[in-house]
Order: structure tokens, then sequence, then C-alpha cells
């Protein structure tokens, strides 16, 4: 196997979903702040003719629909080592659960490198596999996202227990 590529579609747009060898390396949103070059996409390829694609366009779909709230499918990621570090503390976040960058700062040994967090957060090349739309801003409000803030509202409010956006305003 090689590096290739599908689109799934969804209901926040058809996601690009990049494989290689026996792992999705990357998931991107429609218009993208850093979309892949297209020297490291491969091929296109229909996602149902190839199974590591169809089941991971799968999966989202069911994420998106409320019916998954983990994924299972094999994922690799090739940042440097502080992104390692950091993109594993995004799997670590819980579902319907938020941190913020300082959080995860601090959990790197120095509330000083939130700005550093966010710029590999927004690098994230796993989209929702890794879930980094569950980093906010220290006040609680929504920060950039790569797939726009209108994308990482849904997301959240997808993820939001019943108890939370009974009493939500907006």
């Amino acid at each position: 196997m090689t590096t290739r590529h599908a689109f799934a579609p969804t209901s926040i747009g058809d996601l690009q979903l990049v494989a290689e060898d026996d792992a999705v390396v990357g998931v991107y949103f429609p218009g993208h702040w850093y979309p892949p070059k297209d020297s490291a996409i491969g091929e296109l390829v229909a996602d149902a003719s190839d199974p590591l694609l169809s089941r991971a366009a799968a999966q989202l779909r069911e994420y998106l629909s409320g019916t998954r709230s983990a994924f299972d499918v094999p994922m690799r990621t090739a940042g440097d080592e502080f992104s390692e570090k950091v993109w594993q503390i995004l799997t670590e976040i819980p579902y319907g659960e938020t941190t913020t960058y300082g959080a995860i700062a601090e959990r790197l040994g120095d509330k000083r490198l939130a700005q550093r967090v966010g710029q590999c957060v927004g690098h994230n090349p796993l989209s929702i596999l890794i879930p980094c739309h569950r980093v906010v801003g220290a006040d609680g409000s929504l920060t950039g996202f790569a797939g726009g803030l209108e994308r990482k509202r849904t997301l959240l409010e997808l993820e939001e227990p019943a108890e939370v956006s009974a009493t939500r305003l907006f």
C-alpha cells in the first residue's frame, strides 16, 4: 500500500481523509487552515474501495450522528517531539469535556508554553480523531480552529452533556 486519500461526505462538509499504508494520517475540513501538500496525499481513491478509509469515514459519520464517542481506526502522526506530546494529551481529553491551552502547557511543565501548544493543536493532522476541538481559551471562549469556529462549536455541542445543553441560552 501507499499514500492515498478520499473524500468522505459528512454533515460538516466533505472531509479529506489521508492514509499511509495501514494507518490514517490526515483528516482535513473543507477550507482547512493548514491543508496537506498535494505531494503528501497520494492518489485519490473512492473511500468505499479502501477498507481503512471506508472504516474511518464510517466512524466519523457515526460520531457526527451522535452514535460514536471514540475511534478505533489505526492512526499515525509524524510531528516533532513537542507536537507528539501535545497530540497525545489531546487524545486523553474525555468525550464531552474541554481543557485549555494553558492546562496542556502546565501538564508539559511550563504554563508559558500555551502559545506553542496552540500552534501544535492548530496543526493537528487528525482533526476530530485526535480531538483538538476540545481545547478552548482560558476564559472558555472558542478560539482558533483549523476547520473554522462554526465547526468547532458544532463538534462541542454534539458532545455536550444533555444537562448542560438544557441550560444553554443560545
